[in-house]
């Protein structure tokens, strides 16, 4: 499967609105976020720095709605909206809001995917957050029940159901992608039962629903005014696909769920985190991807032995795409006796080798002949921008950008805390071993 890049917007987008619930006008300001950034809400009502990052910890309990709060300060009714960004991959954002809660709209996602939609989608250089989910994971409240079990894709079948109404049930069963999302989920508006209406008035809920946004479910069942049959199950989807998004990842599995609803789909998500815990960490700090190469792979691809081996681990390969591996760089190194004595500094050049070597992993592995070398014909706008020095964890990543018979260019690259420190353009002659 295809690692995919993170995401954010190109250019800003603005909606404005009613709340759902609490019938007051608000803005919202969708801006580009930087890689690894994540969604981040910003409440500019109350100062520029009240900020409300998308995660389980910032996740609050309210009825009928999803939230999000720091101390005293929260940000309402958002499932609409991530549903969006969840389906579309927006990994990173800044959603900019002066209220507390984010405009209806018309009760559903359709205008948030079509803002969007004209903004476009920026790709950045990260690595897409993912999450398969390899054993089920289920959670229950009451007569309501969802469970994730294995998957290659993301499927979610729904049943809608409530005691005492025989008429009212309904199943939805959809393979998720963005245009199943477009045209049979997103428009779905959100919905309230006819017995239901003065109980939610007299809770301060509902005060700005209305025809145009709001769909009535009789008690026999029929949705006046829908715009699909069994357009309050389809809502619950678009509903669940955005309280999930507080997992800030794309997932792989079959989502089986029974009349959930915000409260089950935030205890659900807890549920998930917690059993893909280990998974979850390695996504954020990319120690080790399942596409990784132990030292004895690296043994098989590369030519290289002690002391000029200079990858101690592929993090990631994507065959003819890009790698990332990583160089433990220790005061035993044997150049460090004279480069310099008193001042150890790694040699750029050998920074540059560790960097060659990790692109021969990327050009050898994905080859139909192993039996090949790499042989470096050039090295072109080299930068050296920082000192590494013993103690430092070189981050090697390599990306190529031309492959043809005998020869590949590949663009290099390598940091340490986060910092570049080297970069470069590495030509290469592809030759037969023998």
């Amino acid at each position: 499967m295809t690692i995919q890049a993170q995401h954010t917007i190109k250019e800003e987008t603005v909606f404005k609105g009613p709340g759902l619930h609490s019938g007051i006008d608000t803005t919202v300001r969708l801006l580009p976020g930087e890689p690894d950034s994540g969604i981040t809400f910003v409440r500019t009502d109350v100062g520029p720095d009240m900020k409300i990052p998308l995660n389980l910890e910032t996740l609050r309990k309210h009825p009928r709605r999803t939230a999000f709060g720091v101390g005293d300060v929260e940000v309402h009714t958002c499932e609409h909206l991530l549903s969006v960004l969840h389906v579309l991959g927006v990994e990173n954002a800044v959603i900019e809001i002066d209220g507390e809660e984010v405009p209806g709209m018309d009760g559903s996602s359709l205008p948030f995917l079509e803002g969007i939609g004209e903004s476009g989608l920026e790709p950045q250089g990260s690595r897409g957050r993912s999450l398969t989910i390899a054993t089920p994971v289920s959670a229950e409240e009451n007569s309501a029940s969802v469970v994730a079990l294995p998957g290659d894709d993301l499927r979610v079948t729904y049943t809608l159901q409530y005691p005492g109404d025989p008429g009212f049930n309904q199943t939805v069963d959809f393979r998720i992608d963005e245009e199943v999302y477009r045209k049979e989920i997103a428009p779905a508006r959100t919905f309230v039962l006819e017995r239901e209406v003065s109980e939610l008035k007299a809770s301060g809920l509902g005060k700005g629903a209305n025809e145009q946004n709001t769909v009535i479910v009789t008690d026999h069942g029929e949705a006046l005014g829908g715009r699909f049959k069994d357009e309050p199950a389809r809502h619950k989807v678009l509903d669940l696909l955005g309280d999930l998004f507080v997992l800030r990842c794309s997932l792989r599995c079959h989502i089986i769920a029974h009349r959930s609803g915000h409260s089950l789909n935030a205890q659900f998500a807890k549920n998930i985190a917690q059993a893909h815990l280990r998974e979850m960490e390695l996504e954020d700090i990319l120690i080790r991807s399942p596409r990784g190469l132990e030292i004895r792979d690296i043994h098989k691809l590369l030519p290289h032995r002690y002391p000029f081996l200079l990858v101690d681990r592929v993090l990631e390969v994507e065959d003819g795409v890009r790698a990332v591996g990583l160089k433990n760089v220790t005061i035993n190194e044997d150049f460090f006796q004279g480069h310099f004595p008193g001042q150890p500094v790694m040699p750029g050049v050998l920074q540059l080798e560790a960097l060659a070597q990790l692109s021969g992993v990327l050009l050898l592995r994905g080859s139909q002949d192993a039996s090949r070398l790499a042989y470096i014909l050039g090295i072109d706008d080299v930068k050296f921008r920082k000192t590494v020095v013993p103690g430092d964890q070189l981050i090697l990543e390599a990306e190529l950008k031309r492959l043809r018979e005998r020869s590949a260019q590949v663009q290099v690259r390598a940091t340490v805390d986060g910092n570049p420190v080297t970069e470069a353009t590495i030509r290469f002659m592809l030759v037969d071993a023998q």
